[in-house]
């Protein structure tokens, strides 16, 4: 797939942003801090409905806007599909899909699917686990959509079940009221906390092998890469080694999560929160026989998140291979993190993508592989973008004086 026209209002610095892209790489050049990364993110946004900079959605409409629309044209083989989305702080987002009436934000997973790489990745290896718990559920949601309302209601279980656990911990007394609410809340905790687990060691079946794969393809393969899940609703003697899991079902897992809970509940109570469950989990990285996080260098570190994240296209290629199923890549200022030899490996794998867009201060990060062939270049400046073949030639410009016709400086 690939977006062809992309539209912010009132978004980040973009006060109105119109730009025709195409298929292949295009390149987004400017100097740092003059909104690429704004353009890269508007457009991850619409995979996965969330930023990977912020957790909310009012640092994302330009200050002094009530509200901010990002709206993308996306191609698949021959179907076309507009989405518009309506960001408002306070209040609902609207979403809607070829200008139909809104739908709900969750039916527009799958419109768009996008892999983004960014600086910020390497808080997927020296970060704490709610990081590699979000990658994780990002990838399985936006491979099945469907799981955003398992999600969003284990979530919602979750936060009244704390809220009971408090209470009864602030009272001193566990009284009959709260067992019988609290075996309700279990209940509903460990179905939607199954299928959230399921979920993911099924991912993590499919995604280690290819993780595996990237790293060899980014270094000189002398370190391999594995992943490894530890699940609190294990007991301890089991070392939360998830191995025993990996032919349960849904049912066994639900089970499984309401013996946990019975087992916990006394810790919980003395703690007044879940102890247990998917939020609690862990995704251990270990690079040869050592975990990543803590051991491994800054180089190694940068080179096992880009297979995460390589991996994860890997992972969207092998489960559609339609065509027009591959997710589009962005890149937002990795290459100018990687040495020469990292950035030539990661350019020649991500050349036979359908669609590229990368980020950079200047030319020189971009390593050749990228761009010997055909490509686009846009020129970011404060608010604007103009793609090279839509500059109009020196001296003809419609400004009111030569400051307005020179390019940003790269």
């Amino acid at each position: 797939m690939f977006v062809d026209h992309l539209s912010l209002l009132d978004y980040r610095t973009y006060a109105l942003l119109d730009i025709r892209l195409g298929p292949g790489t295009t390149v987004f050049l400017g100097p740092n801090g003059v909104g690429k990364t704004n353009i890269v993110e508007a457009l991850d946004y619409t995979a996965g409905l969330s930023s990977h900079r912020v957790s909310s959605d009012a640092p994302l409409i330009r200050f002094g806007a009530e509200r901010a629309i990002v709206r993308v044209r996306v191609r698949r083989g021959g179907q076309q599909t507009v989405l518009e989305l309506e960001l408002n702080d306070g209040r609902a987002n609207r979403v809607r899909i070829n200008r139909a009436a809104p739908v709900r934000a969750r039916d527009a997973l799958g419109v768009v699917r996008t892999v983004l790489f960014s600086p910020e990745d390497l808080s997927l290896v020296k970060g704490d686990p709610s990081h590699r718990r979000r990658f994780l559920d990002d990838l399985a949601r936006s491979m099945r959509p469907v799981l955003a309302g398992t999600m969003a209601d284990y979530e919602k279980v979750l936060k009244q079940r704390n809220a009971l656990l408090k209470s009864a911990r602030r009272s001193g007394r566990f009284t009959e009221t709260h067992r019988s609410t609290l075996a309700a809340w279990n209940d509903q905790f460990a179905r939607t906390g199954a299928v959230i687990l399921h979920a993911r060691l099924q991912l993590i079946d499919a995604l280690a092998p290819q993780v595996a794969t990237a790293y060899d393809q980014l270094t000189d393969g002398t370190k391999s890469t594995t992943l490894r899940y530890v699940s609190s609703v294990l007991p301890e003697s089991a070392g939360g080694d998830v191995g025993q899991l990996r032919d349960f079902t849904p049912a066994d897992l639900h089970r499984l999560i309401l013996e946990a809970c019975e087992d916990a509940e006394q810790r919980e109570l003395e703690r007044g929160l879940t102890l247990i469950g998917p939020h609690r989990d862990e995704l251990e990285l270990l690079l040869g026989s050592a975990p990543a996080r803590g051991y491994a260098s800054h180089g190694e570190t940068w080179s096992y998140a880009l297979a995460l994240r390589l991996g994860s296209w890997y992972v969207h290629l092998a489960d559609d291979p339609a065509e027009g199923a591959a997710p589009i890549l962005l890149l937002d200022d990795v290459f100018a993190e990687l040495d020469a030899r990292r950035r030539s490996r990661l350019a020649a794998i991500v050349a036979s993508a359908e669609q590229v867009l990368v980020t950079a201060a200047v030319e020189e990060d971009l390593p050749a592989e990228l761009v010997a062939g055909p490509h686009d270049v846009v020129r970011v400046g404060p608010g604007t973008a103009v793609r090279d073949d839509e500059r109009p030639p020196a001296g003809t410009g419609s400004g009111t004086g030569p400051e307005t016709e020179e390019a940003p400086s790269s």
